[in-house]
């Protein structure tokens, strides 16, 4: 596999610790109580999940009704504050926001710096190609020699198709947004991505067509992830999810975005 990044890529680890020197822990639970704000750490761009429209602003998405949820929970009301997955570990650690809610996936690097609450939703990847585009006809295609593949800096789909190709060239591009340029300009044939961005693409680009794997290829599970060092505040956000997963609100908000078939058991 040949591998060619347009930018420095995140240096992975493959252990699970926690930081070393970190800042003595808060009473999180305590300063939302006082403060009656929860803040909330999303990407915006993230269809279905924490999505702002371009055009009335609005936020709309399963994490942006769960944070609502959440924060009622806590007598608080949610600021949300703009985030990316390039910029999680660093905004969360730096108190930005006292949590990330934006269909976090749960990997061992970023389990390194973040602590996560239990899944409550898991996504295989998907790639998405043009409608012109002629190699990629089934997802047996992507792996072949002279296919590009392109993948946004400091998702999970990095080290993930880092690890899975053999003879596609991986093309490591800075945002989500530069993933479609290079496909749609035909400089890459393929990006991927996950459920929930693939309904974007196919919702709102007409030029785009979806490449499902024939069987499982790679499942992640998405949490809510947090900085360590706070048990309390942990505890009583890990307890919120799993009410919502067991009194169905979790499945509710799932239904009203079209993401029931990736909820986590």
């Amino acid at each position: 596999m040949v591998t060619r990044c347009l930018l420095p890529v995140f240096a992975l680890a493959t252990c699970v610790a926690f930081s070393a020197g970190a800042e003595p822990p808060k009473d999180r639970l305590a300063q939302v109580e006082t403060s009656k704000t929860l803040r909330v750490c999303i990407w915006p761009d993230y269809y279905g999940i924490s999505y702002r429209n371009p055009k009335s602003l609005q936020l709309t998405g399963i994490d942006i009704d769960n944070a609502q949820a959440l924060a009622k929970e806590l007598g608080a009301q949610v600021q949300f504050v703009d985030s990316s997955f390039a910029k999680l570990v660093d905004d969360v650690t730096a108190d930005k926001c006292d949590l990330a809610m934006f269909a976090v996936g749960i990997t061992p690097a970023r389990q390194e710096k973040l602590r996560f609450t239990q899944p409550h939703l898991v996504s295989d990847i998907y790639g998405i190609t043009t409608r012109t585009n002629r190699r990629i006809q089934s997802w047996a295609d992507i792996d072949r020699p002279g296919v590009v593949v392109a993948v946004a800096k400091g998702t999970l789909h990095e080290p993930v198709m880092k690890a899975k190709l053999q003879q596609a060239e991986l093309l490591v591009v800075d945002t989500p947004a530069a993933r479609e340029q290079e496909v749609q300009s035909g400089r890459a044939d393929v990006f991927m991505t996950d459920y929930p961005f693939s309904r974007r693409m196919l919702d709102n680009s007409e030029w785009a067509r979806l490449v499902s794997p024939t069987e499982t290829y790679h499942l992640t599970p998405y949490g809510w992830a947090m900085a360590y060092g706070d048990d309390r505040f942990y505890a009583r956000i890990d307890k919120a999810l799993g009410d919502m997963k067991r009194d169905g609100r979790l499945l509710a908000n799932a239904r009203r975005h079209g993401l029931e078939a990736i909820v986590a058991k």
